[in-house]
């Protein structure tokens, strides 16, 4: 290899992991926030469909009213391999919550992939939660001062 020539990271299949929560157990609100969790993802990351090897998603048992892979074909993921299954139901387990983890063919490495956590989902890894707008933190304080 020439000295002009960059050294390329070899092509490896790494996970990038996701959650959020819907607002309700209907068909609308589980595919509105699956949408919004993988158009991040999509995002963040740079993923392109063509390099995608599968997604697996699951949901909480409380979540039956739509298959959250619905939302992937929905963005025009039409020949994307996508598995949908249910979460255990631990007592203590955040409620209505859809997880992600795709399986992305990419250079990078493992400290360059960005996980998204949404909703109530930043819960779970506050480590790797998105800022939200401070408008939308607004609204979330004043909600807490009603209850």
């Amino acid at each position: 290899m020439s000295e002009s020539q960059p050294l390329r990271q070899p092509l490896v299949c790494r996970g990038i992991r996701g959650a959020t929560t819907a607002d309700a157990d209907t068909a609308e609100a589980i595919l509105s926030a699956t949408r919004e969790l993988l158009i991040e993802l999509i995002k963040r990351n740079g993923v392109r469909q063509e390099d995608v090897a599968s997604i697996f998603f699951t949901t909480t048992p409380d979540l039956t009213a739509e298959y959250p892979a619905l939302a992937a074909r929905q963005l025009g993921w039409h020949e994307t391999a996508l598995i949908c299954s249910q979460e255990l139901n631990v007592p203590t387990g955040l409620r209505r919550c859809i997880r992600v983890l795709i399986h992305w063919n990419t250079t990078r490495s493992l400290h360059e992939i960005q996980h998204v956590y949404l909703r109530e989902a930043v819960h779970l890894r506050p480590d790797r939660s998105i800022e939200l707008p401070e408008a939308i933190q607004q609204i979330k304080l004043s909600d807490r001062e009603e209850v």
